[in-house]
């Protein structure tokens, strides 16, 4: 048996709105996928009543523990005192209880805000899919910020009231005579400025010529401190403590030389202290005196000097003779 197949052959029309339905599915799907949103959700859905959302927009993320585990659904008016209701969901199977907290944070200057889950663990009942769950904002780093410029606005008025202050008294001593002085005060400081200038230019032209005298000089005092080191190093290996006893030792002898002298003992002490040798020694010093005036009074009497060999006559006292 043969059984012929006829192909299935499509209108146009047909064809058509295939197309046109393909483009509205895939328009959907792409829709939703910039919306960063599932059409196929089968996550949790939870709600959380704000006064302010501080900015929070729809598809924003909400995390737990910085992990993203859902997203904002939408931000509705509720009421008539202006109050928001947030619904996200959570698609993560991740538990948590009724009394968790769902807060407002930023996630950084340009990041926007995120929503997240702070778990409270300390009460038994599990939050279920549709419960309303406690809010709350968290203070940004804005805040903070504008926070600690609150003091500095404070401080800032009192500088400038005070600066104020500065300023109305400085026009009251401002007058014309002291604007005068100070005029001149500043054209003479500009004419010391310039004698300066004058004699720094001279210095530079004094270093110029002078650079090899200088750096001699510095090669001069390169060696010298050199040499002082070399004598540092030589004093510090000197034995002071050795040196310093000997001329202890020294010192001690001087002293008992002294001592002698000052007790009489010894040539030089009885020299100093005997009265009798003083005495002798005055009275030989006289006659050594006396002799040598007699020498030269009476030469003869002690010298006698002859060519032929005769004997001296004996010699007759004069009345020069000394006694």
């Amino acid at each position: 048996m043969v059984v012929n197949t006829v192909p299935l052959k499509l209108s146009r029309e047909v064809k058509t709105g295939v197309l046109v339905i393909a483009g509205i599915l895939l328009f959907i799907f792409g829709y939703n996928f910039l919306k960063n949103s599932s059409l196929f959700q089968d996550g949790r859905v939870f709600y959380v009543k704000y006064k302010n959302v501080a900015g929070l927009a729809i598809s924003a993320p909400v995390t737990v523990n910085g992990l993203q585990v859902g997203k904002v659904e939408s931000i509705d008016f509720i009421g008539e005192n202006g109050g928001l209701l947030v619904k996200f969901s959570v698609e993560k199977d991740f538990e948590f209880s009724k009394n968790s907290m769902v807060q407002i944070y930023s996630s950084g200057f340009i990041g926007g805000n995120n929503l997240g889950i702070i778990p409270d663990y300390t009460s038994k009942e599990m939050a279920k899919s549709k419960d309303t769950l406690r809010g709350e904002i968290q203070r940004g780093m804005i805040d903070g910020i504008l926070d600690k410029f609150g003091p500095l606005e404070t401080s800032l008025k009192s500088t400038l009231s005070k600066l104020d202050t500065v300023l109305g008294n400085l026009n009251d001593v401002m007058d014309e005579e002291t604007k005068e002085n100070l005029k001149s005060s500043i054209s003479n400081l500009n004419s010391t400025m310039a004698s300066f200038s004058g004699a720094s230019r001279d210095m530079s032209s004094l270093l110029r010529d002078n650079k090899d005298k200088l750096n001699n000089t510095f090669a001069n005092l390169d060696v010298t401190s050199e040499n002082f080191a070399r004598l540092s190093d030589s004093l510090a290996q000197l034995e002071t403590g050795k040196m310093i006893k000997d001329l202890q030792g020294v010192l001690d002898k001087f002293n008992n030389i002294a001592s002698d002298i000052e007790s009489g003992e010894g040539s030089v002490g009885k020299l100093l202290k005997d009265e009798k040798l003083y005495d002798n020694l005055t009275g030989a010093s006289k006659q050594l005196e006396q002799l040598l005036e007699d020498m030269k009074l009476n030469p003869k009497r002690y010298v006698h000097f002859s060519l032929f060999g005769k004997r001296p006559k004996p010699y007759e006292a004069q009345n020069d003779t000394i006694n």
